[in-house]
């Protein structure tokens, strides 16, 4: 499995562990720890049955206690401020995609301001001004296009202006916020990253043959 803290990759090894049974079902846990970080990252199990020294049987449902919203990690490469209104947007999307939905948003002013360079105004014209920059790909532009739709800002004209605003959400406008931040993420912080890291090994062994390296 992927650790959902460190996002490395580990043998998956859980130990099962019974908490009750009730008339939905039967209750478990399921623990283990990440070889590479030290964590132990703990599930919540619902499952209509349970056998004894294998664990349960027919899950219905799991989630993440620790780390909470770990199902959709942050990319070490993305800023803390950044990353933080994007976990904590993760955190609440299933209590309160109200909530979710207005810290994404406040997530995705912030990273285009930022990392796309878009001067200061309401989200629903920063959108329309990276998309008329021309420097997403057009899978990014659609998607990112899409937020102003499903967000129905004519509806709700407080969304583009007030971000920050507990308002109300249209069917998958938080989880598809997420999605689309993932995305932004990968474009802006993942890829140039990984791009300098190869670019720093091929300089490395230019340098240990005596040849120029790349500008």
């Amino acid at each position: 499995m992927k650790c959902p803290h460190c996002l490395d990759s580990f043998h998956d090894d859980a130990v099962f562990a019974q908490i009750g049974k009730d008339v939905d079902g039967v209750w478990s846990a399921s623990s283990q720890n990440c070889p590479s970080c030290k964590r132990l990252v703990i599930q919540l199990i619902h499952s209509k049955g349970w056998f004894p020294g294998v664990g349960p049987h027919q899950v219905q449902n799991q989630e993440f206690v620790r780390p909470r919203g770990s199902l959709r990690p942050c990319p070490k490469e993305v800023p803390s401020h950044i990353a933080e209104d994007y976990l904590e947007a993760c955190l609440v999307i299933i209590a309160s995609p109200k909530a979710s939905a207005a810290l994404s948003r406040r997530c995705l002013q912030n990273l285009l301001r930022e990392a796309g360079g878009i001067k200061h105004g309401n989200l629903a014209n920063e959108i329309q001004e990276v998309i008329d920059s021309g420097k997403l790909p057009s899978h990014l532009v659609t998607s990112i296009d899409a937020i102003r739709n499903i967000g129905n800002f004519s509806a709700h004209p407080m969304k583009s202006s007030q971000t920050g605003d507990i308002l109300p959400v249209e069917p998958q406008e938080a989880e598809w916020n997420l999605d689309v931040l993932e995305s932004l993420f990968d474009f802006y912080f993942v890829q140039p990253a990984l791009l300098q890291a190869k670019r720093n090994a091929l300089n490395k062994k230019l340098a240990e043959a005596g040849k120029p390296t790349m500008k």
